[in-house]
């Protein structure tokens, strides 16, 4: 009889977790909060179970195995309840991180603590919640506060609910948003850190730390921290790599991840390394199941899962290398908590995301073209016609993702921006979110942003309008004609984008010259598509 694998979370990110339990001859157990998530039809049994609820979790697991199916692993990748796997795990008495390590990795308070009795370089922080408003303001009239800080909630994960505040009119709607996205309604503030993003996962395996993957990361749109893709691997300095690796490697042992994975969120600062999160989990955003095999040949979840069987992850033992270990001055305890090893990459992957401005969809065109691209090895639509999307303000409100793979970065990177440029999200007219985003104003609380597709001040020009069926090109003012090769945030030339509105409307009604070019600057082609018609 098999032997079964439970799985936490039904979502995309997923996938690779059921496709390796499978294929390592395990049945694939899956449990989440949703009847309707993506991989429900693909588990083998599934239970609609909230993840955070860990006592039903072990409950579930418990019947499983008085029924006569027995529970090999717990496993999750994506999600953010590794203490959920933990504790399950633990009880059930099966290989993995102790529950109290998970939580340490899972709570934002616990985890700075842990790095601050450590002293594991990380940002200053305090735990707030909304009723500590006025004591924020009488230090900032102090002048004992000092900006930007970033607000964050405690316990999720994907942006939600992070930003930068870079003032004392950004604080309390900050604040507010943080603690509505937080499972218990607390918050964290913490010093901002200036400096590059990188992505690092790891299998950490009888005393050893094995560097899975170590990715630039591709950050814009403040006060907000979109990630609008990864490369992998990083073309960051060996040297940095080097002491980026031992701050990452501290981390994890002041949390007390002991036996498992990890992934870090870190930056290279004016001093030094310093962590933004550390994760007993694999990371999302398609660098665990994607990226990282692409560019390294490694079924990386099906290594994980064997460390989760209490299984030799035989792959990583047999191909990694060493890693030096070069620590940054910063670094207090100079000796190395592991054996550390990296498993190289030998190709380059890149992910990019494509995006949306606010408003309901009308129709999606080019992604089959955006499939047959060079070195394309995935397109993933996140959203459908007849979805309402918006400028992301985290993560999860990005509109699809493509994902290449080549033999060189330049080949990666400049196959996923072609690709990403032939995809054009229609939205449907007469949408009051989308005319306020094109011709409106922004938020107080939210200054420069949503950002302009394009960085070009028109000023206080007169734009003659464009009349009935005319190519717009041809109408193109002097001022922007300086501007053709300039891209947008899904990586389409302002020239292509002209391109693009003759072909798609060759029949135009007379078009108003100011309101036409506003929302080109403004909106890209989704914006010039809407101003056509209305």
């Amino acid at each position: 009889m098999k032997e079964s694998i439970l799985i936490l979370g039904a979502g995309f990110m997923q996938t690779p977790a059921v496709n390796a339990a499978k294929q390592m001859g395990y049945k694939a157990v899956v449990v989440d909060a949703n009847p309707n998530a993506v991989l429900v039809p693909y588990a083998d049994i599934f239970e609609p179970i909230d993840l955070k609820d860990r006592e039903s979790l072990l409950g579930f697991a418990q019947k499983l195995e008085n029924s006569g199916e027995k529970i090999a692993a717990v496993f999750t990748a994506g999600t953010d309840f590794s203490s959920s796997v933990a504790y399950v795990a633990k009880k059930m008495n099966l290989p993995g991180h102790s529950f109290e390590a998970a939580l340490n990795a899972s709570d934002k308070i616990r985890m700075r603590q842990c790095f601050s009795s450590s002293s594991v370089p990380s940002p200053s922080f305090q735990e707030v919640c909304t009723s500590d408003l006025q004591d924020i303001f009488s230090k900032i009239r102090e002048k004992s506060f000092v900006f930007p800080k970033v607000l964050k909630p405690v316990d999720n994960m994907g942006g939600r609910g992070c930003r930068l505040v870079r003032e004392e009119k950004e604080l309390k709607s900050a604040l507010e948003t943080a603690v509505k996205n937080s499972r218990t309604k607390r918050a964290v503030l913490e010093d901002y850190m200036d400096g590059k993003e990188y992505s690092i996962d790891s299998v950490i395996y009888n005393g050893t730390l094995t560097i899975t993957g170590f990715a630039d990361r591709h950050i814009y749109f403040p006060p907000y921290f979109i990630e609008m893709g990864h490369t992998i691997p990083s073309c960051e300095d060996e040297k940095i790599k080097c002491e980026l690796i031992a701050t990452f490697a501290a981390g994890i042992k002041a949390l007390g991840l002991t036996q498992g994975v990890a992934k870090a969120d870190i930056k290279y600062t004016k001093n030094g390394p310093m962590i933004g999160e550390i994760a007993a989990r694999l990371s999302g955003g398609y660098m665990s199941g994607w990226t990282f095999p692409y560019s390294s040949g490694c079924f990386l979840t099906q290594e994980a899962l064997k460390v989760s069987l209490g299984l030799e992850p035989d792959y990583l033992v047999k191909n990694r290398v060493p890693v030096k270990w070069q620590c940054h001055p910063s670094l207090k305890d100079k000796n190395p908590p592991f054996e550390i090893f990296e498993l190289p990459s030998t190709c380059v992957s890149a992910e990019r995301a494509w995006i949306s401005i606010p408003g309901k969809i009308k129709e999606i065109r080019g992604l089959k073209q955006a499939e047959q691209s060079e070195f394309v090895m995935n397109v993933i639509p996140r959203c459908k016609e007849g979805d309402t999307v918006d400028f992301p303000r985290n993560n999860v409100e990005k509109c699809g993702n493509i994902i290449t793979k080549a033999p060189t970065r330049l080949q990666a990177v400049e196959s996923a921006e072609k690709a990403l440029s032939q995809i054009t999200v229609f939205l449907e007219s007469n949408n009051e979110k989308t005319s306020n985003f094109l011709w409106g104003q922004g938020l107080a609380e939210e200054s420069g942003f949503p950002p302009q597709a394009f960085n070009i001040n028109l000023k206080n020009e007169n734009f003659p309008d464009i009349q009935e069926n005319e190519s717009v090109m041809k109408n193109l003012p002097e001022s922007l004609k300086n501007h053709l090769n300039e891209k947008d945030w899904n990586s389409c030339s302002l020239e292509k984008v002209l391109q693009n509105f003759d072909k798609f409307c060759p029949e135009h009604k007379k078009l108003n010259g100011k309101k036409f070019w506003q929302a080109l600057v403004k909106g890209s082609l989704q914006g010039v598509l809407y101003a056509a018609e209305n």
